[in-house]
């Protein structure tokens, strides 16, 4: 008991420490919430109060022009916004799909060439054809610019959760229960989406969290590849709404009605708001994936 109690003490964390660490994750957390909260405090101010009192955490004047301007601006905006729904869906899906399939061969110890294919994955991960290769592919030997399949086809397959899953397979199916499975008649393709995907719910929300967000948050594929304006997402339709409000700000000396232009266009809170919207989305549904995306991510630890 004594040896126990001596040990306990040794791997107790102290009084100062436990509270350094705490004071540590509690700065982590607002500088993390205080952009945020910040940008939506924007959106919800008068343009008039931006300009005098600058950027401020509690609006000095409420106001919903910003979501109002918006709302009347036009289908512009809810085209990108279904644009994105659509590329993130579809994509998240297709992504898991080619993933979780490459993944998966590779885990199995029976696959006798999974080292070739490891390989040939992990390759691409070091080393890159460079932009032009890149474009010359998704511009002539896949024609696919100016579709909505340009903002897919390039995030469809990526290493890196490539060998999350393949971990996530070896430390979470046994190769009893695959072969048990094949003892009873039961096909690759049926041990697959029958009993392995059923018990890689944690690996698989925890790489479709990441496909989401890289769809969602990407701006750089429509601005490289799209130029038709009904095919903007809604991260690049705001990117453009940025540059478009500062080359009217740098354009106002040389345009006599700049001033009253600028005067009735809530320019610094329609970018936030635009901000706000794009969030929503990523925000209300990572609470579905947390429970399993802590999982996903601490599977293999070493337990104590």
């Amino acid at each position: 008991m004594l040896k126990l109690a001596r040990k306990r003490r040794q791997n107790e964390i102290g009084f100062g420490a436990n509270t350094a660490i705490n004071i540590l994750f509690l700065a982590i957390c607002v500088m993390c919430i205080a952009p945020v909260l910040l940008v939506l405090s924007i959106s919800l101010s008068d343009e008039a109060s931006i300009r005098a009192n600058g950027y401020q955490f509690i609006p000095s004047a409420f106001s919903g022009e910003a979501y109002r301007y918006l709302l009347t601006a036009g289908d512009a905006i809810w085209r990108a916004y279904g644009v994105s729904i659509l590329v993130t869906v579809v994509g998240t899906l297709l992504s898991l799909m080619v993933i979780t399939l490459y993944a998966y061969p590779l885990s199995r110890s029976s696959f006798k060439y999974r080292y070739h294919f490891s390989f040939f994955a992990f390759f691409t991960m070091i080393f890159g054809g460079g932009l032009v290769p890149w474009y010359i592919v998704y511009t002539q030997l896949i024609p696919i610019k100016n579709t909505l399949w340009i903002m897919i086809v390039p995030y469809l397959m990526n290493t890196w959760y490539m060998m999350i899953m393949r971990t996530f397979y070896k430390t979470t199916v046994p190769e009893s229960i695959i072969e048990s499975a094949r003892i009873d008649g039961a096909g690759e393709f049926r041990t697959f989406f029958v009993i392995v995907l059923p018990l890689c719910k944690a690996g698989l929300a925890t790489v479709g969290l990441f496909c989401t967000l890289a769809y969602w948050n990407d701006f750089y594929l429509p601005m490289v590849f799209v130029n038709n304006s009904k095919n903007y997402n809604i991260q690049y339709l705001m990117y453009q709404t940025l540059i478009a409000v500062q080359n009217l700000l740098n354009a106002s000396n040389a345009i006599s009605n700049a001033s009253q232009i600028l005067a009735n266009l809530p320019s610094e809170s329609v970018r936030m708001a635009i901000a706000v919207i794009s969030i929503g989305p990523i925000v209300l549904a990572y609470p579905f994936f947390q429970k399993y995306f802590v999982k996903g991510l601490t599977i293999g630890a070493v337990k104590g």
